[in-house]
């Protein structure tokens, strides 16, 4: 048989790749983020002594608060929690509009549903431009994004090459002294409306490069930050889910005790469109 009849029957006996439901929740093989619960904390500190980035802090009588901003996902605190405060999420609806957003607490909260998002010039569509400061997980993940599987073209979600083609930086590193002023140029360099998404917690706070000496303190104290995706390295399905709270066509993720949830304002369609 010749080599493209059999890659053609190959592709027509495949199937479709792409996964039909939108940001659905991992599976129980993938490791999330840690999320807090109602359960009471006994104050014994052992996830805070566990913590390698310092992201959680306990105050008595049992306070807790957690930074998903600072968080890396090793999985030390859940394993160490033994009243269960603190947990696993299988959530990938992670994305926040607010840095404060990420800062989670055991005590009751009065946040209420979200708030409806404004139309955005941004809803059909969105062009990115990656800028990686020193976390290739993370650009592995958001190459991932565009693979057959999350397939983020459907969404109209496309990266370039050139900042003055872009409606948004993805930035997905620490940002260290020696590319702040890079980035600055970058972000300069864009059209409006521009908008700056961090992915990952070392964009958000420079993870566990935060206080070294390369001054990598998170993206944030350098530029506008509109989007923030926890995760160290976020998920693919976290990365889209931020990406449509960019294009207004998903709501941000609410965040707390028991709860991490995103409201969705227009689920993207389902089906595969390519």
């Amino acid at each position: 048989m010749f080599p493209e009849l059999r890659t053609l029957f190959h592709l027509m006996l495949g199937g479709t790749a792409t996964q039909r439901e939108v940001c659905p929740p991992l599976s129980e093989h993938s490791r999330g983020l840690p999320t807090l619960t109602d359960r009471p904390c006994t104050g014994c500190d052992l996830c805070a002594a566990q913590c390698p980035t310092d992201a959680i802090t306990v105050a008595p009588p049992g306070q807790v608060s957690l930074d998903l901003g600072r968080c890396v996902a090793c999985g030390l605190c859940t394993a160490a929690c033994p009243t269960g405060t603190i947990t696993p999420s299988r959530s990938t609806e992670v994305a926040v509009r607010q840095r404060a957003d990420l800062v989670l607490s055991n005590q009751p909260s009065g946040n209420g549903p979200a708030d409806a998002l404004p139309a955005s010039p941004l809803r059909r569509s969105l062009h990115y431009r990656a800028i990686s400061t020193g976390d290739n997980a993370t650009d592995l993940e958001a190459a991932a994004t565009h693979n057959p599987i999350f397939d983020a073209s459907r969404f109209g979600i496309h990266g370039v090459a050139s900042p003055r083609h872009a409606d948004a930086l993805l930035v997905t590193g620490p940002v260290g002294r020696a590319m702040q002023e890079p980035l600055r140029r970058c972000y300069e360099a864009m059209p409006e409306p521009r908008l700056v998404i961090a992915a990952g917690a070392a964009a958000i706070s420079g993870g566990v490069h935060s206080g070294g000496y390369a001054q990598a303190c998170g993206v944030d104290s350098i530029l506008p930050v509109s989007i923030y995706i926890p995760g160290h390295p976020p998920h693919p399905w976290m990365l889209l889910h931020g990406l449509l709270v960019a294009m207004g066509r998903m709501a941000p993720a609410r965040l707390g005790a028991g709860k991490a949830t995103a409201a969705v304002l227009e689920r993207p369609p389902a089906r595969d469109t390519r």
